[in-house]
């Protein structure tokens, strides 16, 4: 049973230890987050996390991360069930988004919220649907080296790899990325033909399916390639099935997943306050995360 709660709400920046609780709240909703997620969400931004508390214990959540002087993205907007309807969400949204400054915010709405973030200036880009099943492959490898031209991300060169992302989001995300790739149980791989780089991808264990996320690629050819050989990585670790986070904006995407037997679960929208930079969706097959974009 919950311990009550009198005092009054009291919103501050989150440590990296206070988040086990939020990805507890996160795993209790069904978003099926990683297990090793938020050492590199702190990487990028490590002051852009925040909980609300009464007398001490948390009961709301957000994240507003900072990736440039232009962008941030707001995400792990949660309040604690027992405490719902009492004006805690609203009153953590506002203190957190203060962090965000004179930045476009984006973020990816579920349907229940997406009319309450219109009000606050929120306007749908594009819709996103989460793919979840067991890849079915004609030849299903059984690990990433049967894959052609695919390789472990370690062995491309960083600042490339960097890059390649960059073009594919609305900002540079260094710190991230490298954080990223690296975390332990994260299997980043790379699809590099005649010495060009096509495309990468990452999976990662999670609460319940394994998550790919992001998938870039130059061609939904090059997209199928990594799709199948990051499957072959989850089931070398022992899931299954995989969950990958699709945009409508690359019609492609939807195709591939259909095409490998995934069945589209719930959907999201992506939203923004105001303009971003340019970037290749085109080449975005699986965004990397509905908590930081």
């Amino acid at each position: 049973m919950a311990s009550p709660i009198t005092g009054r709400l009291h919103v501050s920046p989150a440590r990296l230890d206070d988040w086990e609780v939020v990805r507890d709240w996160a795993a209790a909703e069904g978003w099926n987050p990683g297990v090793a997620d938020a050492p590199a969400f702190f990487a990028q931004d490590p002051e852009g996390f925040f909980l609300g508390r009464i007398d001490g214990e948390p009961v709301s959540a957000i994240s507003v991360v900072n990736y440039s002087d232009r962008y941030a993205f707001l995400g792990f907007y949660l309040v604690r069930p027992d405490r719902r309807g009492l004006g805690h969400g609203l009153a953590t949204w506002h203190a957190a988004l203060a962090h965000a400054g004179e930045r476009t915010v984006g973020l990816d709405g579920v349907p229940d919220q997406q009319d309450n973030y219109r009000k606050s200036g929120f306007s749908t880009a594009y819709r996103t649907a989460r793919y979840v099943g067991e890849v079915l492959t004609p030849d299903t490898p059984t690990a990433a080296s049967a894959a052609p031209d695919v390789v472990p991300a370690h062995r491309v060169d960083q600042d490339a790899l960097a890059a390649y992302d960059s073009a594919c989001v609305p900002a540079d995300r260094p710190r991230f990325l490298a954080s990223w790739l690296t975390t332990p149980g994260h299997r980043a791989l790379v699809r590099v033909v005649d010495g060009r780089l096509r495309g990468y991808g990452v999976v990662r264990p999670a609460q319940e399916e394994a998550r790919i996320g992001p998938l870039f690629a130059n061609t939904p050819d090059d997209a199928a390639v990594l799709l199948d050989a990051l499957a072959a990585e989850a089931r070398a670790f022992g899931s299954a099935r995989i969950a990958v986070d699709m945009p409508e904006a690359n019609p492609e995407a939807a195709r591939l997943a259909l095409e490998r037997g995934l069945e589209a679960t719930f959907e999201t929208a992506r939203m923004y306050t105001g303009p971003i930079r340019p970037y290749a969706r085109e080449r975005v097959f699986g965004v990397t995360t509905l908590e930081l974009g």
